[in-house]
């Protein structure tokens, strides 16, 4: 089982592919583990390496007790670039995972060649939102707000029949350690990066689900704005998880900036 430890704790990781081509960073959502990427793992490994992790409070990587913050989270994937003796990847993120790569693009661009944020903010108020949800996982564990989460994540028509990626990411919810996820909400809740990520110089794609109703198109762009020279893509008939909705599309998307900045 690949584990390592970095930034103190044990990281559960994946990384495949060719060993001499450049490597391609994926992060995970909040609630879901290193699988949530497998539509892109075709095209992606035909042409890059690629290093999936389930981040901390998730998978099978190590679940402290929280709160956790943003600022730990990416010193987590540097700690884990850092165990493999990776010096730069393009990181690609989405939700938390893409607040994650916020941070690294601001405060560690020296190890991007490009970074992808895809269905995330910089800023997600209301803090009540949060802790409800703290509270409700903490009290009643993730089986709560599961299905409530599978209807914000994908739109009504993909969730009309029963699929395997549907299920999938069920699994990958309920099995997320509760306390987990709940620091890593408290990290979310706590987190305002509008100012950090003006800083941001690396070769950078925002990308969201025209339906996207947790983080919604206007997220997206105000990310955008902040951060020069940032290209911004809006997919059609997606909702959140936009890599599992509209696969091809995003594949697309994400190779086109890839290949554009390929080291």
């Amino acid at each position: 089982m690949p584990r390592i430890q970095a930034n103190g704790i044990q990281l559960y990781y994946e990384i495949t592919g060719p060993a001499e081509r450049p490597v391609v960073m994926l992060s995970n959502s909040l609630g879901t583990r290193l699988e949530m990427w497998e539509p892109q793992m075709q095209a992606l490994t035909e042409r890059y390496r690629v290093l999936r992790y389930d981040s901390r409070g998730h998978g099978r990587s190590d679940a402290p007790e929280g709160p956790y913050t943003l600022e730990m989270l990416a010193d987590d994937a540097i700690g884990l670039l850092d165990a493999l003796e990776i010096e730069r990847v393009h990181f690609c993120g989405l939700s938390k995972g893409g607040m994650v790569g916020q941070v690294l693009g601001a405060r560690h661009g020296e190890r991007l060649v490009s970074l992808a944020l895809c269905s995330t903010g910089c800023h997600m108020p209301p803090r009540e939102l949060w802790d409800e949800r703290i509270r409700l996982v903490t009290e009643r564990g993730m089986a709560a707000i599961a299905d409530a989460v599978v209807e914000r994540w994908f739109t009504e028509a993909f969730r009309r029949e029963p699929t395997v990626e549907l299920e999938r990411v069920l699994r990958m919810i309920l099995d997320t350690p509760p306390h987990g996820y709940a620091a890593c909400c408290a990290a979310i809740r706590d987190m305002d990066l509008r100012e950090l990520i003006t800083a941001i110089r690396v070769p950078t794609l925002v990308i969201v689900g025209e339906d996207d109703p947790a983080t919604p198109p206007e997220k997206a762009e105000e990310i955008h704005r902040r951060i020069p020279g940032a290209q911004l893509e809006v997919l059609p008939d997606a909702a959140h998880l936009l890599n599992i909705e509209q696969d091809v599309v995003f594949d697309a998307a994400l190779m086109s900036l890839l290949d554009r900045h390929r080291a």
